[in-house]
C-alpha cells in the first residue's frame, strides 16, 4: 500500500509509492563520459579563469599560478553581478530589483579525474574550510542575505565541466525554500520548545532504520519523507545553526561521513549524478534555537513529471528505509 508521509519541517506531503518499489539496479542513467578537450580548471591553466579570490597553495607559489591544491575564482558566467546596488522598484503590481550578488567556483583539486568521494577526508575538510572562509568574507557585504553553497556532479545534475568543483552564490534575498524551512523550524519550536532537526537526529539514532553512515559528530540518513529515491541528509548531532562556525575537528568528522555516504551511493547506484546542497542559517542569524545546518544529497535517478509539477507532491518509488538499508549494507 502506498503511503503519504509528512515532512516534519516543511509540512509537505510526499507519496512513497511502495507498489512501484524500485531496487537500485532499476534506476538507469547514462554513465558520465569523459568529454576530453581543454579544461580551464586544471593546474597550469590559471590564466584561463578570472583571478582567484582565495587559494590554499604552496608558500613559494604566486596567485594565479600553479602550486595550489584548492582554488576559488569568480564564475566566468555569473548568475548575479557583484557590482551595483539593489535598487528595489515596482512595475505596476510587480516587484523587481537589480540582480546583485556574488557567484564563485571552488576548484576542489588539481586532479581532473579525482572525484570528491575519492579524496581523503582530510582534503575534503580542507575544501570545506575554503568554503567557510569565502562564506565569512561574503557575509561582510551588507547587500547579501543568504550564501548558497552547492555541488552539481555530472551533466544530468547541471555540471558544465567535468573537473571536480562546487559553487557559492551570495544572494540579496533569502530563498523561498529557506524561508519555508526556517518558518517550519520556528513553528515546531513554538509548540515543542525543541529544534525539529535535533529531534530528527534523536529519532533516527534511536530507531536506526534510516541511518546510512555515522560517527560521534554526524549522522547520515535517508529522511522519513524523502522526495527522491536515495535522497540523503547529513546533520550534526549537536545543535548548530551555522555551517561556517564548524571547527577543525567538526569539519574532519563531517568530511568522513560525507565521504562514506558518497562512496556508498557510488557503489550502490553506479556513480550517479547528484546535487549536494548546504542548508544553513541566513547572514547575521547565528543564534537560532530552532534551526540546524545540514547537507542534502539528491541523486538524479528519476524525473519530475506532470503530476509533481501540477500538484506539488513528490512521488518516491523507493521507501527511505529500503534505500538506507541498501546503502548501509553495500560493499565498499
Amino acid at each position: 500500500m502506498p503511503q503519504l508521509r509528512k515532512d516534519p519541517v516543511l509540512g509537505r506531503w510526499v507519496i512513497i509509492a511502495t507498489e512501484r518499489g524500485k531496487r537500485p539496479t532499476d534506476f538507469a542513467h547514462d554513465r558520465e563520459r569523459h568529454r576530453g578537450g581543454f579544461c580551464p580548471f586544471c593546474e597550469g591553466n590559471e590564466d584561463k579563469t578570472p583571478p582567484e579570490v582565495f587559494a590554499y597553495r604552496a608558500k613559494a607559489s604566486k596567485p594565479d599560478r600553479p602550486g595550489w591544491d584548492v582554488r576559488v575564482v569568480p564564475n566566468k558566467f555569473p548568475a548575479l553581478a557583484i557590482e551595483g546596488e539593489l535598487e528595489r522598484a515596482g512595475e505596476g503590481m510587480y516587484d523587481k530589483m537589480n540582480g546583485v550578488g556574488a557567484h564563485e567556483v571552488i576548484i576542489e583539486t588539481t586532479d581532473h579525474d579525482r572525484e570528491l568521494a575519492d579524496q581523503p577526508a582530510e582534503h575534503i575538510a580542507r575544501i570545506l574550510k575554503a568554503v567557510q572562509e569565502r562564506m565569512i568574507d561574503l557575509q561582510g557585504d551588507t547587500r547579501f542575505r543568504y550564501i548558497q553553497f552547492f555541488r552539481n556532479r555530472g551533466s544530468a545534475a547541471g555540471a558544465s565541466l567535468e573537473h571536480p568543483h562546487s559553487q557559492l552564490i551570495a544572494l540579496p534575498i533569502i530563498p523561498k525554500r529557506m524561508v519555508e524551512e526556517l518558518a517550519g523550524g520556528k513553528k515546531y519550536y513554538g509548540y515543542k520548545e525543541r529544534c525539529v532537526f535535533c529531534d530528527i537526529v534523536a529519532q533516527e539514532t534511536w530507531t536506526r532504520n534510516r541511518i546510512v553512515a555515522e560517527n560521534d559528530g554526524f549522522i547520515s540518513i535517508a529522511p522519513f519523507a524523502a522526495r527522491f529515491p536515495f535522497e540523503t541528509w547529513i546533520l550534526p548531532r549537536k545543535h548548530d545553526p551555522c555551517f561556517e562556525d564548524e571547527n577543525d575537528e567538526g569539519r574532519l568528522a563531517f568530511a568522513q561521513v560525507l565521504k562514506e555516504t558518497l562512496m556508498r551511493m557510488n557503489a550502490a547506484l553506479d556513480d550517479p549524478p547528484y546535487n549536494l546542497i548546504l542548508h544553513t542559517s541566513p547572514v547575521g542569524e547565528k543564534d537560532l534555537k530552532y534551526y540546524h545546518w545540514h547537507f542534502e544529497i539528491m541523486p538524479k535517478l528519476t524525473k519530475v513529471a506532470g503530476f509533481e509539477w501540477g500538484s506539488g507532491f513528490y512521488i518516491n518509488p523507493t521507501p527511505p528505509e529500503d534505500a538506507a538499508k541498501y546503502l548501509r549494507e553495500v560493499e565498499l
